[in-house]
């Protein structure tokens, strides 16, 4: 693994992992953690790439379902910002706490906790009522 910093974001690559999802989803990640403002300037496709040593395709994938995304803009000339659409930002951030929620549900499921004592854990953590 790989930890690096750039433009303000922390990347951990995993190669046994497809490269730009992990890029994609880090950005995300930062966007929704409020690490990166929003307008705020990203590092470009090339300069991500040399950073992290992977390919400027790899980047550009991940720069591009990021603008598909609405989560970031290209400007002719100036270079890929963070969106200034505050409601893009929400809704990425439900979106990845609700996939969050999913898995930590899959993983206690397939040990064998239920709804209740999934929520009864929860409510009841640490041993100290929540």
């Amino acid at each position: 693994m790989n930890d690096v910093m750039v433009g303000g974001m922390r990347f951990t690559l995993d190669l046994s992992k497809p490269l730009y999802e992990q890029v994609l989803n880090q950005i995300r990640s930062s966007i929704a953690k409020g690490e990166i403002a929003l307008g705020e300037k990203i590092p470009s496709v090339r300069e991500l790439a040399q950073s992290l040593k992977i390919t400027p395709n790899t980047v550009m994938r991940a720069y591009q379902e990021l603008e598909r995304d609405q989560l970031t803009e290209t400007r002719r000339g100036q270079g890929t910002f963070i969106t200034s659409n505050a409601e893009a930002v929400v809704s990425i951030r439900t979106s990845l706490a609700e996939e969050a929620i999913q898995e930590f549900l899959t993983k206690m499921y397939s040990i064998g906790y239920t709804l209740d004592d999934i929520q009864h854990l929860l409510n009841h953590e640490g041993g100290k009522e929540v």
